[in-house]
């Protein structure tokens, strides 16, 4: 699949959440291609995830974003959007999206909020910033049992 930017900031988050669905569904860790997700995304793209996320950390770049995706794919074995409220859209989008999802370590399933600012510059996605209701409750789902941490 091969998708063009387009200037217009819901088409491309809606593109985006899009190719990121298919991109979480497709076979786990390792499986799926970051070209699918990579026109969406300036070179420079920042996300900041929250440090006590599994996939905590800012990541930059289509390299750095290619990892957090990665990551996300190790973390859970099922990520569904169910609903999704574009509450603003312009430069800067904020996005509430409605979560269940099932860690694939330990099995257990979690239904939660995110809500997210995006700023879409030239039809690409340029900065992330997600921020979850209950980031420990997110952690420990998905901690393997017993592990150190």
């Amino acid at each position: 699949m091969t998708t063009q930017p387009t200037t217009d900031s819901t088409a491309v988050l809606t593109g985006m959440y899009a190719a990121e669905a298919e991109y979480l569904a497709d076979q786990g860790p390792g499986e799926a291609s970051f070209a699918l997700l990579a026109p969406f995304f300036a070179a420079d793209v920042e996300v900041r995830q929250a440090a006590a996320l599994p996939y905590g950390g800012t990541w930059r770049g289509h390299d750095g974003l290619a990892r957090f995706f990665r990551r996300m794919g190790e973390v859970w074995e099922a990520f569904d959007m169910v609903e999704q409220e574009f509450l603003a859209t312009g430069e800067t989008a904020v996005v509430l999206t409605r979560v269940r999802a099932r860690a694939r370590a330990t099995g257990r399933e979690l239904a939660f909020p995110i809500l997210q600012t995006i700023t879409v510059k030239d039809g690409r996605i340029t900065e992330v910033r997600p921020f979850y209701w209950d980031t420990m409750a997110i952690a420990e789902a998905c901690a393997v049992p017993g592990a150190a941490g």
